[in-house]
């Protein structure tokens, strides 16, 4: 496995790569749900590569920017372990360089709300590293996990307007025992705010319920009984909304049979540390 500090290294490792290749970008901090994406990228026949940069762009002022982990030797390891052909570290100074202007990127209506209203700026960052790895990498898919539903949404819509070349591929969340959607971020959480965390996973499941088994039509209804679970568990809650799957347009009434489902997203802070999660809803109505 070879690991590439300098673009230029990663750009001469990726031309001696037979075949097809998949990314993985990452911030590192690598866990099971990660795992989980490098084996979906193995499946589709591809070469791996994993990108391991913490990306101050997407921070805002404020956030936890020097408390996110950084753990390079394990996170190596873990790409060994799962068969990855090459790893991309870069520092800030490789992918800003100083002096460097900087390319602003922006996804309109995706990117103003939910996160983006929460982070300002937040997406203008994720789009602007995720353009420099395609760019980089080269690869004919990327793999992002479906835990950052919008995100997934403001990289699939960048890389079709853009027009590049490579497939954006979806992998879905992977979640602990109790539910608790996988992050970088849980290791943060202490004892007390591990056991509140799990509120954002009974939220949807309060969501899933109310959609599925008793057809609530009513998105406030379903909204307010989110909020409900959350502050039940001592969540201070950001949002916990009800959306369309493509477009995250809030909706009038819940027709999973006219949008193709919908999706419950929830972001909350425990204890100071921000986690964010989500479950798309009626696709089984959909399908019948």
């Amino acid at each position: 496995m070879w690991v590439a500090k300098t673009i230029e290294e990663a750009r001469r490792h990726r031309q001696q790569v037979s075949g097809r290749v998949a990314l993985v970008p990452t911030m590192g901090a690598l866990h099971k749900g990660h795992a989980k994406l490098i084996e979906a990228a193995k499946i589709t026949g591809c070469e791996v590569v994993v990108s391991i940069f913490v990306n101050p762009t997407q921070f805002a002022p404020g956030e936890d920017y020097d408390r996110y982990p950084r753990r390079l030797d394990e996170d190596l390891a873990l790409c060994r372990q799962g068969g990855v052909v090459g790893v991309f570290c870069p520092t800030m100074q490789q992918m800003y360089p100083p002096g460097q202007p900087g390319c602003e990127l922006e996804v309109g209506l995706l990117s103003n709300q939910l996160e983006g209203e929460h982070r300002p700026g937040h997406f203008a960052g994720v789009c602007r590293v995720v353009a420099k790895l395609l760019n980089i990498i080269e690869p004919d898919i990327a793999c992002f996990g479906q835990k950052d539903y919008q995100q997934l949404k403001v990289v699939q819509a960048m890389v079709e307007d853009l027009a590049m070349s490579v497939r954006i591929m979806g992998c879905q969340t992977v979640r602990e025992e109790d539910g608790l959607a996988c992050s970088s971020r849980n290791v943060r959480l202490g004892l007390q705010a591990r056991r509140h965390a799990v509120g954002l996973y009974r939220a949807l499941m309060e969501a899933k319920m109310l959609v599925e088994q008793d057809g609530e039509s009513d998105p406030g209804v379903v909204e307010a009984a989110m909020v409900q679970a959350m502050c039940v568990y001592q969540i201070e809650t950001d949002y916990a909304v009800i959306r369309h799957p493509h477009s995250l347009a809030p909706l009038d009434c819940i027709e999973p049979r006219l949008t193709g489902g919908v999706v419950a997203l929830v972001a909350g802070v425990i204890d100071g540390v921000r986690l964010i999660d989500n479950m798309l809803l009626g696709q089984s109505a959909v399908e019948a």
